[in-house]
């Protein structure tokens, strides 16, 4: 009989290689301040508070030393049984990094969660909500909210007066059948990596077009699930992203207990 300890067969990507530029601070949006902690900790907190993960691998922007080290830190405050920590190199793309860090992943794992650095404060029913929906047997599984914008389709305009005009409107979405789409997406491993394998045969034009995980899983045909999302899981990408989740770590409760 082996004497090595075995793992949850669940692991999360933590995808945290982004530049940041549109935060405007200089340094990747993960290492960015949020309640005088960076992004990318409030974010591994969340996962781990969350208890779903035997693993947890983050993708990172290569060669940043202090979000290595900040990592070497967090690994000494996890309690005995915590999850396995481990790192990649972040590659040019999203699904560049997706891909380095499937390849990293313990044997055994069987559940896949990929999560943005950058919704730090997604709160840990949410993580339950996609694991429990994968563990009853879903292959693929994202958090959703309702759109509350009227959304409109638009064509581009050229011309002399596409500085007045530079988009016409061509209809209006049905609102009641939209949804805003959050992370963790889950996955059974065998779903990710395959869909993720033909994504290498792509063209140029075709995998810029592809925006998250799920978009790589319906088009192998799989049918995606979706949970409900939470309001808080907001994605930090602007200045005014980040003046919102500052708020929601001051607010009464804080944001992990924040649901709607």
């Amino acid at each position: 009989m082996s004497d090595a300890p075995t793992r949850p067969v669940t692991a999360v990507i933590l995808v945290a290689a982004g530049s940041g530029q549109r935060l405007g601070y200089g340094m990747p949006k993960a290492a960015v301040p949020l309640g005088g902690d960076p992004i990318l900790l409030h974010a591994l907190r969340g996962i781990v508070a969350a208890g779903v993960a035997g693993q947890v691998c983050v993708a990172l922007p290569p060669g940043d030393d202090g979000l290595r080290q900040m990592l070497d830190d967090f690994r000494l405050e996890l309690a005995d049984g915590g999850p396995l920590l481990t790192t990649v190199d972040g590659g040019a793309t999203r699904a560049d990094s997706v891909r380095s860090a499937l390849a990293a992943l313990e044997d055994g794992t069987e559940a896949v969660l990929v999560h943005d650095a950058a919704r730090a404060l997604a709160p840990e029913s949410v993580f339950h909500r996609v694991a429990q929906a994968l563990a009853a047997g879903a292959l693929a599984v994202i958090p959703v909210i309702p759109v509350v914008d009227t959304v409109k389709t638009v064509a581009a305009t050229t011309g002399e007066d596409s500085d007045i005009a530079p988009e016409l409107v061509t209809g209006t979405a049905p609102r009641d059948e939209l949804r805003a789409v959050q992370t963790p997406q889950g996955f059974s491993f065998a779903t990710l990596k395959a869909a993720h394998e033909a994504a290498l045969q792509f063209d140029e034009s075709r995998a810029a077009a592809v925006t998250d995980d799920a978009m790589l899983v319906e088009l192998l045909g799989v049918p995606v699930h979706a949970v409900r999302g939470a309001s808080q899981s907001l994605k930090i990408t602007t200045p005014l992203d980040l003046i919102i989740a500052e708020g929601l770590l001051e607010g009464p409760l804080g944001a992990r207990w924040v649901e709607g």
